[in-house]
């Protein structure tokens, strides 16, 4: 990632005490982009907000995204239900439940191996995590390449929204790299 300002350290307090110091060096802040080293994992984070102006509404991101090492064809998907995904379960739509009633009945979750999916998201602290963020998507993402027939993977977390209080990044972060351990564990 060109322009990314590079991070490293082995642990989150390590990390976030560089991320602190970088945030409060630019309190106005609408964009940043950091390459995360920590024990093993290489992490993107970027923050994005366009406030708009005249007739344009403006966006804004939060990104979490790590390339992973070790991938199978393991797939899952998360992300906050909306209405036409009320609807949805209401008509029958297929939602993998974890057992964790108010996670279950917020967010969506589609995966190809239900065991799997619920023994990475077994962390009650990973849940509370998730169950804060507003408009999300949490999930694998397999690249096919026909030219080079190079597959790969990544793991992302995507929020709408752009976040800049360093102890809610810090939580979110934590629990992404919780994740990415179970998934892609640096250590076997």
């Amino acid at each position: 990632m060109e322009g990314a300002t590079i991070i490293s350290g082995n642990t989150v307090e390590e990390i976030w005490t560089q991320i602190d110091a970088s945030f409060t060096d630019n309190p106005d802040l609408f964009e940043f982009n950091a390459v995360i080293k920590q024990e093993g994992h290489t992490v993107e984070f970027n923050l994005d907000i366009d406030l708009g102006g005249g007739f344009e509404g403006g966006y804004a991101l939060t990104r979490f995204v790590s390339r992973l090492r070790k991938f199978d064809d393991f797939r899952f998907s998360l992300h906050r239900q909306d209405l036409i995904d009320g609807i949805g379960k209401f008509l029958g739509m297929q939602d993998v439940e974890i057992g964790v009633p108010g996670f279950d009945k917020d967010i969506v979750i589609k995966t190809n191996d239900e065991e799997r999916l619920k023994d990475i998201l077994s962390s009650s602290t990973v849940l509370k995590v998730l169950q804060t963020l507003p408009d999300f998507s949490f999930h694998i993402t397999h690249h096919h390449s026909t030219h080079t027939e190079v597959e790969s993977a990544s793991l992302e977390l995507r929020i709408d929204e752009g976040i800049t209080d360093t102890l809610k990044l810090r939580l979110i972060y934590a629990a992404f790299i919780l994740i990415l351990d179970k998934i892609d564990p640096v250590y076997e």
